[in-house]
């Protein structure tokens, strides 16, 4: 890893600005991202928390910062710059303006906030809840800033949650090059008003050969264009340059030679519709073609590439705040290199290959920078045959998906499985891997996944740097549960700190040879080792030699390893009941049961109104000594005080329930942070249940956390 990513893991500095050194991972990129965690602020962090539809799970480094009407979160700028995006999240239906400060001067121009592009809901993916919680809104300052300054920003009223904050120096508009054909020239309106579709078109004709040229402004195009071949369209920079549209380039086939970059293209999808081609490329652009130095954002997906797109470099890019995929190459892709994007905020895999009705072949995704894809794999390689992924840099992946996914998931016919030699190497992956609903239990930070058919491709996996995974390291699965094998894979090189349960998860038959993986901080024991389905065969983890670390396995396939539970648990204090699996015998619309887990004080479980008793179950995963809890309420004042009569109630089976402490009145008091505490007597159990029979406040049992702990 580079001096400049390592700042960027360990001080809030996300991503590295300088050209990354040969077998780098991640991007070179033109801005520097600080978290609103490491910033001061009069808000609230929020998190860390890894649990499927909170706010701090999608957020960068799993924290952020909330803040309310008058509250400032303040950075200290990184580099020289005139101009700033933020990852923000605002409540669903809301929208409002941030003020910007800089060095305590306020600028005249604020940042825009708003949910509209937010709150996705995918019903028909089995697993998914809703989700793609952030947007991102850029602003030009107006002025330079320099290293050390202070940029803050102030909510005028509508709660805002920060996430992280990219510092950039934008050049200049760039001139228009001679011989170009101006899109201005053909009646294209600049100020946005006025439809400039045909003028594209226009422009385009006349160009064949040559550059459509596309000045500063604002372009509005009403649908999308085709028979795209043989020309450049160039803008004056993304900052600069900007179409708005949902459906850029839309076309089966082309005869290729297309040249796309330095402008903007911004969509106005609001929802996931998978039948709609609301993407910025949609099709093809035909062989011999590039994509460079385009923003990207609020589309469905940037490039879904279905065509002939041989020998196609897509470099330099940034996909922001997609409902789907940031880029598929969904078959016919020969030759395709995918180089040095930035890709946020993603509602599917970030980058896909996906072998429908021919295979991907000799194509690659190498020094990309991935974060936040919230709903599947920050890369995924579905099927294919001899293809790289080289040097990326994936980070805070969610809900269905792995850091990296290799995989015979087929989703249609006709699909080409894995062939040849899939070359994995040199990534570095950051809190990835994520609990799969579906499953019920977790995906690793890096899987191979016979989902459909057997991997027998030789699959090299090599010099890789895995990072407080919240789960396993290394997953090896048949994700579609019948059992297929997974073969011919060689783990070679491999650095694995602070993985929450086991290092290598082998849940399907095959063999995976390992040699020089070491791992330091294992949540739980070195393998997991249980076939599924469970008569499916064996796997053999065979030692190549080099390892170290890792070399107890979980004994007891009954049971899921969580994460800590290896001995010593490295956080004895920790609240056991957080993220876990919660339910509840009723609720009200979204105060769901897992809300009183989520990590967050501000959103609450409520039950079925009018109706005591109600209770509220949590899973713990395994039987824990629990000694305390810790009850609360949202902490605002607007919580007048009540006292709810609860009762305690422990299982070890989930099935009979005995009572651990009687019903008792509890006070929540916003003068004393609405919280309360109950002491257990010593007992253990894996499954606590909170039985509520009144409540002074309110006709229905309320907890906004409930915390459980082992201490006294």
């Amino acid at each position: 890893m580079s001096a400049a990513v390592t700042v960027a893991l360990t001080s809030g500095l996300l991503a590295a600005t300088a050209p990354a050194a040969h077998g780098a991972a991640g991007a070179a990129l033109p801005f520097s991202s600080v978290e609103a965690e490491s910033a001061a602020t009069t808000g609230t962090r929020v998190g860390p928390d890894y649990t499927q539809g909170t706010l701090a799970s999608e957020s960068s480094g799993r924290q952020a910062v909330r803040i309310g009407s008058g509250q400032r979160v303040e950075f200290t700028v990184p580099r020289a710059a005139n101009a700033v995006n933020v990852a923000y999240s605002v409540p669903d239906g809301q929208s409002g303006t941030l003020n910007v400060y800089v060095n305590g001067t306020r600028l005249a121009r604020t940042l825009p906030v708003t949910s509209k592009y937010s709150y996705i809901d995918t019903s028909w993916i089995p697993g998914a809840r809703t989700h793609h919680f952030f947007d991102n809104a850029r602003l030009l300052l107006g002025q330079n800033v320099q290293a050390g300054d202070k940029v803050a920003f102030e909510s005028t009223g509508t709660q805002v949650t920060v996430d992280v904050a990219d510092f950039e120096q934008v050049a200049a508009a760039a001139g228009q090059p001679a011989g170009s054909v101006s899109v201005t020239s053909k009646g294209a309106d600049p100020t946005g008003n006025g439809d400039s579709t045909q003028a594209f078109r226009d422009a385009i004709a006349a160009a064949q050969g040559g550059v459509v040229w596309i000045p500063p402004g604002d372009y509005r195009l009403t649908s999308s264009l085709s028979g795209v071949q043989n020309v450049t369209l160039q803008g004056a920079g993304s900052w600069h340059s900007i179409v708005h549209t949902s459906r850029f380039i839309d076309q089966s086939s082309s005869a290729g030679g297309v040249r796309i970059k330095d402008f903007a293209v911004l969509g106005e999808v609001t929802e996931r519709v998978d039948s709609n081609p609301d993407n910025f490329v949609n099709g093809s652009l035909g062989p011999g073609s590039s994509v460079s130095g385009m923003w990207l954002q609020h589309l469905k997906v940037g490039l879904w590439l279905t065509g002939n797109n041989d020998n196609l470099v897509v470099e330099n890019n940034r996909f922001l705040d997609m409902t789907a995929d940031g880029l598929n190459l969904n078959g016919n892709a020969r030759g395709v290199r995918v180089r040095n994007n930035f890709l946020r905020n993603q509602g599917d895999d970030a980058l896909a290959m996906w072998s429908l009705y021919a295979p991907d072949t000799n194509s690659s995704f190498e020094n990309n920078t991935i974060t936040q894809p919230n709903l599947a794999n920050g890369i995924a390689i579905y099927g294919g045959t001899d293809l790289a992924v080289r040097n990326n840099l994936v980070s805070d992946t969610n809900a269905l998906g792995s850091g990296i996914a290799i995989s015979n998931q087929k989703f249609l016919d006709p699909f080409s499985p894995l062939a040849g030699t899939i070359t994995v190497d040199g990534n570095t992956l950051v809190r990835t891997g994520a609990m799969n609903p579906n499953w019920n239990h977790p995906m690793g930070a890096l899987r191979v996944d016979s989902y459909d058919s057997a991997v027998n491709a030789t699959v090299n996996i090599t010099n890789t740097t895995l990072t407080d995974s919240p789960y396993s390291a290394f997953e090896f699965v048949s994700g579609g549960g019948q059992g297929y094998p997974v073969r011919n894979v060689t783990v070679d090189g491999a650095t694995v700190r602070n993985t929450g349960t086991v290092v290598v998860q082998a849940e399907a038959q095959g063999a995976a040879t390992f040699r020089n993986v070491t791992a330091t901080s294992v949540g739980a024991a070195g393998v997991y080792n249980c076939p599924y389905p469970a008569s499916s065969g064996t796997f053999a983890v065979t030692d190549g030699g080099g390892n170290s670390g890792w070399s107890s396995t979980w004994s007891d396939c009954s049971t899921w390893p969580q994460p800590g539970q290896g001995n010593p648990d490295p956080d004895p204090n920790r609240n056991l009941a957080k993220g876990r699996p919660a339910t509840a015998t009723g609720s009200q619309d979204v105060y769901t049961p897992g809300k009183a887990v989520d990590g967050d004080a501000n959103s609450y479980w409520e039950s079925a109104n009018n109706a005591f008793p109600q209770s509220w179950t949590v899973d713990l995963g395994s039987a824990e000594p629990v000694r305390r809890l810790v009850l609360k309420l949202p902490p605002q004042s607007a919580w007048q005080a009540r006292t709810q009569t609860v009762t305690v109630l422990g299982s070890t089976d989930g099935s009979t329930y005995t009572t651990v402490v009687g019903a008792q009145g509890y006070r929540f008091d916003p003068a004393t942070g609405n919280t309360a505490t109950v002491s257990l007597p010593d007992t253990s159990l894996r499954y606590l249940r909170l039985s509520v029979s009144a409540n002074t406040g309110w006709p229905a049992g309320q907890f906004s956390e409930v915390e459980a702990y082992r201490t006294s």
